[in-house]
């Protein structure tokens, strides 16, 4: 577990959970959970002591969704799998990813890229106390059906965002009016002087032509709520957050 306090925005049936330089999704239906996502490797127990402070139990988890397979999204799953077994669900293109047989990850000859940025030395030290060294992978991930409502709690929608990774996704919840980003589209970032929707800074995305496209699906998802893997809620269209993204897209730049 970290030592950073747990921020709870509830949407409807769905919460954002900001912990340290992490956010993860939860989606009730009932007394039935789906996590989406799930920080760093020692945020296991702290993604545990959210679904706690919404009144349920590690047990009501019956799914597990993954935007994309790097370590500050699955790291925090791995650790909980370890104590409560379910699917394990991603897009296809993302599951030998997630299980390690390739990395799409920020390597250490790219972090100097960063560190001229302010705030990155310091979230460089906060993520490496995090367990972004220690790895992780899923060798449970199977891959859904595209375009199809999953059969979870909350019958979440994927929504095909390729670009930040080969397989990312992000997640429309239609009962909430709610997109779960991932890292497609964040609202905010350590590493990055911009406020807002916006792109990861460059050296994050492996694909900056794709990373941009991607925004296409989500303008064009029927939500008025974004919920990224970094920084807080936006409120407001989706077209004008990709808008807004596309405006300060020289950010990625290194």
């Amino acid at each position: 577990m970290t030592n950073a306090d747990l921020s709870i925005t509830q949407i409807e049936n769905t919460y954002l959970i900001r912990c340290g330089h992490a956010n993860w999704v939860l989606v009730e239906e009932g007394s039935e959970l789906t996590l989406i996502d799930g920080g760093y490797p020692h945020n296991g127990a702290d993604v545990e002591r959210s679904i706690e402070q919404i009144g349920r139990r590690l047990e009501d988890v019956r799914a597990v969704l993954v935007t994309h397979a790097h370590v500050d999204h699955i790291g925090g799953i791995a650790n909980i799998l370890t104590r409560h077994q379910v699917p394990v669900l991603m897009d296809p293109l993302e599951v030998a990813h997630a299980k390690r047989e390739y990395l799409h990850q920020l390597s250490p000859v790219k972090v100097p890229l960063l560190l001229w940025r302010r705030g990155a030395p310091r979230w460089l030290f906060d993520v490496i106390r995090a367990g972004a060294l220690d790895g992780a992978e899923l060798p449970q991930a199977q891959g859904f059906t595209d375009g199809a409502a999953l059969d979870v709690p909350g019958r979440i929608v994927p929504v095909p965002t390729h670009g930040h990774t080969d397989g990312h996704s992000a997640y429309l919840i239609p009962n909430a009016g709610v997109i779960a980003s991932g890292d497609a589209l964040v609202t905010g970032h350590a590493t990055s002087s911009l406020a807002g929707p916006q792109f990861l800074v460059c050296p994050f995305n492996h694909d900056r032509a794709a990373t941009d496209t991607a925004l296409d699906n989500i303008s064009a998802a029927p939500a008025d709520v974004l919920l990224p893997g970094h920084g807080p809620v936006y409120r407001g269209p989706m077209t004008t957050a990709v808008e807004q993204a596309r405006a300060g897209r020289t950010s990625m730049r290194p």
